[in-house]
């Protein structure tokens, strides 16, 4: 009797590890199905029409790498909407200066903006002024109710009348396309025009 016994033992102790292992995987099932269901975290958040920030009466200045001035925007106040991710500034005014020392100015009533700045329209009484240094007669400055620029690509648009002056001479047209690589202005519509003669 004591032999069967010592044999039945033998036999179960070779199933022991493998019966521990189907009790501990059923506990662990039975744990994770009666567990509480985690609590639902805070939905992702839509981004909203609202404004995430405002600035007021505000001037943003930015410096390349030697500490060299590249651009100043300023502005009565500004609002960063998320869901379009834009700016949009009341009363801009900016200043770029190129490497070359090429100064461009502008200035409008509204001014809207993409993230990097890389696409800007200005809306109501908008002026772009650009002045080469050493040629300031040859400044070329280009007025609007509406001005959309392509800061990289160097270009501006308007589909409503602007008005170009490059010192005596001033162009009026009922729509514009600039390109300041190619160096080519194309008015459209009524386009008239007064050219200063040289001296």
């Amino acid at each position: 009797m004591k032999k069967t016994l010592q044999r039945v033992w033998e036999q179960l102790s070779i199933y022991l590890p493998i019966m521990l292992m189907a009790v501990l995987a059923l506990g662990t099932w039975w744990l994770v199905r009666n567990a509480p269901k985690p609590l639902a975290g805070p939905a992702d958040q839509v981004a909203s029409a609202d404004p995430d920030y405002t600035m007021r009466d505000f001037s943003v200045h930015q410096f390349d790498a030697s500490g060299r001035l590249q651009s100043v925007i300023q502005g009565d106040m500004a609002r960063h909407l998320p869901l379009s991710d834009t700016l949009e500034v009341d009363a801009v005014r900016t200043r770029s200066i190129a490497p070359d020392g090429t100064v461009t100015t502008s200035a409008a009533q509204r001014g809207i903006s993409n993230s990097d700045a890389s696409e800007v329209q200005l809306w109501g009484d908008a002026k772009v002024r650009r002045v080469v240094p050493g040629q300031p007669q040859a400044a070329l400055q280009v007025e609007g109710e509406f001005l959309h620029a392509w800061t990289k690509e160097e270009r501006v648009r308007s589909h409503l009348p602007v008005v170009l002056t490059r010192g005596g001479s001033r162009f009026v047209g009922d729509s514009m396309n600039y390109d300041n690589i190619s160096q080519v202005i194309e008015l459209k519509g009524r386009v008239r025009g007064v050219i200063e003669s040289r001296k």
